[in-house]
């Protein structure tokens, strides 16, 4: 297709940069790579610090410092929240100033609720993908949006918590398959992302031990008295944390996994984790969580209905026996960045042929 103009708002929270903090920041890396390397022009707005090379715009120069007198509202919300705010505040008034002269599409990742709520003063057709279950602030917004603004969800399992809110379209996330390259497994197993309570990773530790096999952890401590609790003690030579990897280490280590571990205490919306192993062979034992159900085949991995570390460390031995040829070909059929993308710039053009037919 022709190449579009295209506005990329990311999450504020963390930046699109190598190493990535979780999920979301991958994925809007990976999004934005493709979209440039299939022609288009792509201004991404994100966190400060966020990957010089896609061009990235910090979403706002100037850190907002409320008053003091502001501070001393005590009803005044969190410093994180009133920066965050002020952020997309300032981004959303400059798209409706001169948005239209700059961009074709808006196509909004972030978890905020102001370019939602203001797309209706934004004379850009907008395009939302929902990466998270519904939360007040966004429901509120979806309300105000704008009558020609789309939405996708990235797993059916998202798009029907979505239903009472808003009706969305399907787009599962996707990853580099040529990135994340076969492996030769064989290792220890492994589990990787944010060290946070949600993501549960000592109930990986757990499931290891039973099942007697070693186990490797990697990713950002984001929650230092969560891991100091129950991570840290476990640590030694079958259950070693490996530190927060960037991509080309992490590939390596997950690539050389007998099998990934994935344990959401949640409802998983997607799962990018189970789709970034599947990719290099290594095989997924995970909590049937959310998503996770639509990115797992019986073919490359082995789903558990409960929490029981007895039952995720039978499927830990049963996933570690399944092929990887074909747990690779099922990443490369269902989970890849190139079905994202295809299924993203038909949104786009349709967006951008109802505002040039308007």
């Amino acid at each position: 297709m022709t190449g579009l103009r295209i506005c990329l708002i990311a999450s504020s929270r963390f930046p699109v940069a190598e190493p990535f903090v979780g999920g979301l920041e991958a994925h809007t890396h990976a999004l934005t790579r493709a979209l440039i390397a299939r022609g288009h022009s792509v201004t991404l707005f994100a966190a400060a610090g966020s990957d010089p090379l896609l061009g990235a715009h910090a979403l706002a120069t100037e850190p907002f410092e409320p008053s003091e007198g502001a501070r001393r509202d005590v009803g005044a919300p969190p410093l994180q929240w009133m920066q965050e705010h002020h952020a997309y505040l300032g981004l959303c008034l400059a798209l409706a100033d001169s948005g239209a002269d700059r961009f074709d599409v808006i196509h909004n990742n972030s978890l905020h609720h102001l370019p939602v709520a203001m797309s209706s003063a934004i004379p850009v057709p907008m395009l939302t993908t929902l990466h998270t279950p519904p939360t007040p602030w966004l429901e509120s917004a979806v309300q105000y949006a704008a009558a020609g603004a789309r939405f996708v969800a990235v797993s059916a399992f998202t798009a029907e918590q979505w239903r009472p809110s808003v009706r969305s379209a399907v787009v599962s996330n996707g990853v580099d398959t040529r990135r994340w390259a076969a492996g030769p497994g064989g290792g220890p197993a492994i589990w990787f992302g944010r060290l946070v309570p949600e993501k549960a990773p000592h109930l990986a530790i757990h499931a290891a031990r039973l099942a007697s096999i070693p186990l490797d952890l990697a990713g950002p401590v984001l929650d230092r008295s969560y891991f100091d609790a129950e991570i840290a003690p476990h640590l030694g030579p079958s259950i070693r944390y490996l530190g927060h990897l960037d991509t080309e280490a992490l590939t390596r280590r997950v690539g050389g996994a007998s099998v990934t571990v994935v344990t959401p205490a949640w409802d998983e919306p997607y799962g990018l984790v189970a789709a970034e192993s599947m990719s290099t062979g290594t095989p997924v034992a995970a909590l049937a969580r959310g998503g996770l159900a639509e990115v797992v085949s019986a073919e490359s991995g082995r789903l558990c209905a409960s929490q029981e570390p007895a039952e995720l460390a039978d499927a830990m031995r049963a996933a570690s026996r399944l092929s990887r040829e074909r747990t690779r070909a099922h990443a490369v059929a269902h989970c890849s960045i190139e079905a994202m993308v295809g299924a993203y710039e038909d949104r786009y053009a349709e967006l951008a042929g109802l505002r040039h037919a308007a």
